[in-house]
Formats: C-alpha cells, sequence, structure tokens
C-alpha cells in the first residue's frame, strides 16, 4: 500500500507543455485556462515590444492589454499552423500604431519629430554603463527603427516574421535594420 502513495518513477515525466496551436484550439473549445496559459507565454515580449514603441509605461500596458483583448476576440480568424508569436506581435504592433496616429490627430500641437530626442553624447557618458547606454541609443532611434530592433535583436524574430509582424515587404525590413545598427553605433563611439 505504501508504494501507491511514493513518488512516481524517475523516468516518468511532466507532460509537455502545450504547442500554442494546442492552446488556441482548447480556447476556441472552451477551456477555460488555455488563452491564459498564451497570455502569461507572451505578455511580457509583447510589453516590451509596446513599450518600445509607444515609450511610455503606462501606455505600453494598456497596448498589451487591448492587444490580447483584440486576440482574443479574432481567435477564430487564427490560422492553424501559423505562429501565434507572429500574429499577437502584429495585433500588438498595429495596436501601438493605432494609438500613437490618435495621439497625432487629437493633439493640439504637433508632435515632436522622434529623429533624435535622446540625450546628448554627454548624458550617454554619464551613465556608465553600457547596457544602459545602449537602451538609451535604442530609445533615441526613429520608432521604425527602434521596432525593428527590438523585434530582431530583443525578440530573437528572423526577417521574414518581422516583415509580417510589421506588414512591410522584407527589403524594407533589411534597410531599417541596417540604418538601425548604423545609428546605434554612431551613438554609442565614445572618443
Amino acid at each position: 500500500m505504501a508504494s501507491l502513495l511514493a513518488d512516481p518513477p524517475a523516468h516518468v515525466s511532466a507532460p509537455a507543455p502545450e504547442s500554442d496551436g494546442d492552446l488556441v484550439t482548447a480556447a476556441l473549445s472552451g477551456v477555460p485556462d488555455a488563452f491564459g496559459t498564451l497570455v502569461e507565454r507572451y505578455e511580457r515580449a509583447v510589453y516590451h515590444l509596446c513599450l518600445r514603441t509607444m515609450r511610455d509605461r503606462e501606455e505600453a500596458s494598456d497596448c498589451t492589454q487591448e492587444a490580447f483583448f483584440k486576440a482574443f476576440r479574432s481567435l477564430r480568424t487564427f490560422k492553424p499552423g501559423a505562429k501565434f508569436s507572429t500574429w499577437i506581435f502584429s495585433i500588438a504592433y498595429h495596436a501601438c500604431c493605432d494609438r500613437l496616429a490618435g495621439a497625432k490627430r487629437y493633439s493640439s500641437a504637433e508632435m515632436p519629430d522622434r529623429a533624435d530626442p535622446a540625450p546628448g553624447p554627454e548624458a550617454l557618458l554619464e551613465l556608465g554603463d553600457e547596457a544602459r547606454a545602449l537602451r538609451a541609443a535604442i530609445e533615441a532611434l526613429p520608432e521604425k527603427y527602434r521596432t525593428v530592433i527590438t523585434l530582431y535583436h530583443l525578440q530573437g524574430k528572423q526577417y521574414e516574421e518581422i516583415a509580417r509582424v510589421l506588414d512591410l515587404p522584407m527589403g524594407t525590413v533589411k534597410t531599417h535594420l541596417f540604418r538601425a545598427k548604423d545609428l546605434l553605433r554612431k551613438a554609442l563611439v565614445t572618443e
């Protein structure tokens, strides 16, 4: 009888985590926690994409929630075999773009040009820490470059996936990435 209460043998492993596709199917079938698991998997990455795009924590948080809400409402449109990460990043990015466009439309004054809102070279040197300097340099990039850098280097996405998320031609993605790296290199050069 005691052997029935013992721990399972070492060779018995926990069930493998469900794939994103399985979780989408389960959510569509009404399994209560399935979509919650997808949110847990991608919430941090989506938030960071929104933060890099919006440059404001509260706005990024709102966009993240909006993206998952839109994804849940549109779950039936998710194509089987597609990558859920690409789909949710695309929804999040477009939610950010919509919010930025709305802010520009309803603003009494034109939003400042985002080409170079970064602190100057002296401020970067004062930061002292290379990681902080890099974050500041990324923040200083125009939105289109900042988003591509975030998806490529921080999220580990490939060109094809970035092109789908941002709804851009592959050549444009490569050009944005090249220019972003060039701007970062120039911003981080210390003499």
